[in-house]
This record gives structure tokens, sequence and C-alpha cells, in this order.
């Protein structure tokens, strides 16, 4: 074999070989200015994620700050929460409060009125909901795209416009005269039983779904009905449970509708409640703002935990039903 024999390594004298050193020095230049500009970016970066979370952190705390004022107004006497100088920690903590408040508000029956309330409503819309949501999304009809766009567009009326209308037409089916209990409750839970947005929210996230199964469930002869209970209602769980919790959040803390078309105190919700006189003084007509503001809490604490544990579900649900399929 023959043997390759390696060139001596040339050693390179810049003046004799007459090489510019001008060159180099622009590179040198050149390689301390890309350090310089990767430190920048670096501090950039590290400013920018400071100012972002102290924003975050402001925000947090202006939306902490009243359900932790409740939480301490709720420990105090009342000479201490009506004082011209408020302080940030009760100097007595009264626990007193919250054990007057289970002997003079009656939980119970309120609390009662709120789940029956919130658990029909809620069923009825998830109801209306799915069938409007398939129908806008899967089926094909004359006007459907015309139809939705009106449905959108009553979004943009606020809910106080139709209070009148409302408050007439439950009056007409003779739920306010002569009120039973169950008069209050339909009162209170059928003219809700449709949330255009949910419906917008649902048919989204049916859209979502390829039509490709829907067509291979025609082929292999399946029903509508059945096509919606046993593909697009599992594959569309996240968007559904949000849209559970976030009805039943929002009749839990209904409170204009249920005092308008209730007749009797025994019939209201747990927010009409909290407005009674059980928290005033009957001689001076003062009222206790610490057993109210302890009430309050104790209301306050089950819609806590409930979107403490599925705020997940809530925020998956809405993410896929703004993502266009």
């Amino acid at each position: 074999m023959t043997e390759q024999v390696l060139a001596p390594v040339k050693y390179v004298d810049f003046k004799k070989e007459n090489i510019d050193t001008n060159i180099v020095l622009s590179l040198k230049e050149a390689g301390k200015t890309a350090e310089a500009i990767r430190s920048t970016e670096k501090v950039t970066r590290i400013v920018s994620t400071v100012l972002v979370y102290l924003f975050i952190l402001v925000l947090a705390m202006t939306v902490l700050f009243p359900f932790y004022w409740m939480i301490i107004t709720s420990l105090k006497q009342l000479d201490e929460i009506v004082a011209p100088v408020q302080t940030f920690f009760p100097n007595i903590v009264m626990w007193s409060n919250y054990a007057y408040v289970f002997q003079v508000f009656d939980f119970t029956t309120y609390m009662i009125n709120t789940i029956v309330v919130a658990a029909v409503s809620t069923a009825g819309t998830l109801i209306t909901t799915i069938f409007a949501a398939f129908a806008f999304a899967r089926l094909n009809f004359k006007g459907r795209e015309a139809l939705f766009m009106i449905f959108l567009m009553t979004m943009m009326i606020p809910g106080e416009m139709m209070v009148i209308s409302n408050y007439l037409t439950v009056n007409a089916f003779g739920w306010i005269k002569d009120q039973t209990l169950l008069d209050a409750y339909a009162a209170m839970i059928v003219p809700f039983w449709i949330s255009v947005f949910h419906i917008y929210l649902l048919r989204q996230n049916f859209k979502q779904i390829p039509n490709e199964l829907y067509l291979a469930a025609k082929v292999d002869g399946k029903s509508d009905w059945s096509y919606l209970w046993k593909v697009m209602v599992p594959l569309a769980a996240p968007t559904l449970i949000s849209i559970v919790i976030l009805k039943f959040m929002g009749t839990w803390n209904s409170y204009i509708w249920p005092q308008l078309v209730t007749k009797k105190d025994e019939f209201r919700l747990i927010s009409n409640a909290l407005r009674g006189s059980a928290f005033s003084d009957p001689d001076t007509g003062t009222v206790e703002f610490g057993y109210q503001m302890a009430a309050s809490f104790c209301v306050t604490v089950p819609l806590f935990l409930l979107f403490v544990f599925f705020r997940k579900y809530i925020m998956k649900g809405v993410g896929r039903a703004g993502i266009k399929g």
C-alpha cells in the first residue's frame, strides 16, 4: 500500500503574506457584537418576563382582594367594621358570627331551592343545547346559516331588556298569581332553558368532528339520533362539562329574576335570602355586616370549590370551541 504523507502545517504570517489585518479585526468585532446582541436579548427576555409576572400578580391581587375583605369582615365586630380607620385583619376574631348565622338563617330551605332550580335549569339547558348545536352543525336545511346568525344577533341584546316580556309570559302561564312552590320553580327555570352562547359554544365543537365520521355512520345504517349520542356527545365531553359548570354557577348566582317572580320568601334562592332582614337589628334597623359577610362566605365556598376542581374542563372546553375544525 502506498502510504499517504501528510503535508506539513503551514503557519501563515499575515504580514509576510500581505493579508489585510482589517478583515481579521472586523471578524473579531463582529463576534463581540453578536455576543453583545445575545446578552441584550437575554436581558430583554428576563425583564419582559418579570414585567409580565408583576402585571399578572397585580391583577390577581385585584381579583382576590374583595374575597379576602369578605373573609376578614365576616370575622370582625360591627364597631370595627364601621370604624373610620379600617384594619386588614380583625383585632378580635369573631368565630361566633358563623355560629349565629347558622342559628338565624334558614340555610336548608334556601339551599334546597337553589340546588333544585340550578340542577333542573342546567339539565334542561344541556338538552336544548345539544339538539340545537347538532342541528346547526350537521343537519342541512334551508336557512340554517341565516337562522344561526339571527341567534347570534340576540346575544347583543342585554338580558335586562327581556325581563318584562319574560315576566308577562310566565304570568300568562299562571305561575305568578296564587303561586305555589312548583309554580315558583317553573317561573325561575323555564325561561332560561335556551342559551344562545352555549349553543354557539357546542356548535363550534361539533364542527371540529370530521364529517367523514357522520358519512361513515350513515353508510353503516346509523340514525342521526344514534350518531349524536354515541359519537358526537362523547367527543364533546369537555365542552359539555364546561357548559354544565357555567350554567350551574350562573343559576346559583342569579338574583334579579328570582327576586321578581317569587312571591314568598320561602320560594326564593340563596342569593335573594342574603338580602333579608335576618342580619338586621330589629330595634335600630342597622345591618349586621359581619353576619351578612359570614353568610355570603358560606354561600360562595361551594362555587369556589367547584371552579377550583373543574377549572381545567372549563378552559379545555372553551379553548376547543374557539378552534375551527
